[in-house]
């Protein structure tokens, strides 16, 4: 049910190798927050050995913070258990240029322990996805989802913000360019080359627009099958950074950068039968198998914040009045609720509009899927759609802090039959780590108050 063939087939590669149009093979993989890490291999070895073999690399990949630090209170590596490795598993239906790199491709990997079953790493999150994936697939149906992400540009390369500490950098547009076609020409070089870089690495691109924010812009990309969207959006998100680099400026897709529009994720979601038939409309409005959906999403919306808000930052997004949102009221076509339901026929999605661009996509789309899938197996009604000002509305807030939402995730029996005691467990001494390093941290703000006036 996925858009389209693969980017690149091995024998597109082994031709591009032989003609040396090609050298290496970037083998990445998914890390907590959704980056990509990872290994360069040469293409000739890549051919040889790994395309047969596979290759390895150290567990605590799964295990440390932000900063690559190894921190305690995971169970699945520490210092106790020799940090050792995981079998990086090629998904070749992933095989795909990186045309924006010279004589690059890249295949992104699955996380395996090695042991004799090769058994799935499943705290990994591209595992966690695939987990409801099966659930979806057992139920005859097939999950397609969207994730729009939004990021400000600079005219600063990453360098000169690292020197500045990120403070005084000079935003790429000066005034708000919402949908301005004059204020978004001033950055169409970058624009354009992100969008070609995409396209020829394999997404379906749609569209570019600015944004609110000085600075901010969006692409979009046609939505997909939901592990072949989530990894899309690793590939963009990381792929974005470097060309931003190649043209001397920076890109940040931080939920909250300032005091103005945060970097926002909408992720849109649906279900198709296993033969593609639609099942969310019966032709004069939503099926029941829709409403279920729905209502099993908002039931679970504070349950599961952490996981579209895994960062102390997340949070700063969400203020009355700023299009995001900040209780779990459901809408037609209504942005200041957390879930906006639009479109019609086949057409028919949910859109979450609670994450921010710090999201890790497969942990919020598999948290969806669960969610949807639970709301479908119960039956659960669905509430009336709100209509209004959803900021003043009396519907239950999502959590305003990560401390709260990390609480709430822990505690969570709901979270815990969905997505099992390890995944639950890794990823709230995941939010213990945040937790703890933006405690110890002394901030500018701070000084600013108390360096001479207290």
């Amino acid at each position: 049910m996925t858009q389209g063939k693969p980017a690149m087939t091995v024998e597109q590669l082994r031709d591009r190798i032989g003609d040396r149009t090609i050298d290496t093979v970037v083998v990445a993989f998914p890390d907590m927050q959704g980056r990509l890490q990872g290994k360069r291999i040469h293409a000739q070895f890549f051919l040889d050995t790994v395309l047969e073999h596979g290759t390895e690399g150290c567990n605590y990949l799964l295990a440390v913070d932000v900063d690559m630090n190894t921190v305690d209170g995971y169970a699945i590596s520490s210092w106790e258990r020799g940090y050792g490795d995981m079998e990086f598993v090629l998904d070749l239906s992933t095989l795909h240029p990186v045309p924006w790199l010279p004589g690059t491709a890249m295949v992104l990997c699955d996380l395996g322990w090695l042991d004799d079953d090769h058994t799935a790493v499943a705290e990994s999150p591209r595992q966690v996805l695939r987990a409801q994936v099966e659930r979806a697939t057992a139920a005859g149906l097939v999950a397609l989802a969207g994730t729009e992400l939004e990021f400000i540009v600079f005219n600063d390369t990453y360098e000169q913000a690292w020197d500045k500490g990120y403070r005084g950098l000079v935003p790429a547009n000066q005034y708000n360019v919402d949908y301005s076609l004059l204020g978004t020409s001033r950055v169409e070089p970058l624009l354009r080359d992100i969008r070609n870089g995409m396209f020829a690495a394999g997404l379906v691109v749609e569209s570019a627009k600015g944004e609110c924010n000085l600075g901010q812009h969006e692409i979009a990309f046609k939505y997909d099958e939901v592990v072949r969207s989530a990894d899309n959006h690793s590939i963009y998100k990381n792929g974005a950074k470097e060309i931003a680099a190649l043209h001397g400026k920076a890109l940040t897709f931080m939920a909250k950068f300032d005091q103005r529009e945060g970097n926002s994720c909408h992720i849109h979601m649906s279900l198709r039968g296993d033969d593609g038939g639609i099942v969310f409309d019966q032709g004069n409005g939503p099926t029941p198998m829709f409403e279920h959906f729905v209502a099993g999403i908002q039931a679970t919306m504070c349950e599961l914040t952490l996981l579209y808000a895994p960062n102390v930052n997340s949070y700063k997004r969400f203020q009355p009045g700023s299009f995001a949102p900040t209780s779990t009221a459901w809408g037609h076509d209504n942005r200041t609720c957390s879930l906006r339901v639009v479109g019609h026929g086949a057409g028919l999605r949910l859109e979450n509009r609670l994450p921010g661009g710090d999201v890790n996509p497969y942990l919020a789309l598999a948290g969806m899927l669960a969610s949807g899938l639970r709301g479908i197996e119960l039956e659960l009604p669905l509430e009336p759609a709100f209509a209004g000002n959803a900021y003043a509305s009396d519907h239950p807030k999502v959590p305003a802090s990560l401390h709260a939402a990390r609480e709430l995730f822990a505690g969570s029996p709901v979270a815990r039959e969905m997505l099992g005691d390890a995944v639950v467990d890794h990823y709230t001494n995941c939010a213990d780590v945040e937790l703890a390093a933006y405690g110890a941290a002394v901030t500018d703000w701070e000084r600013f108050r108390g360096f001479e006036r207290m």
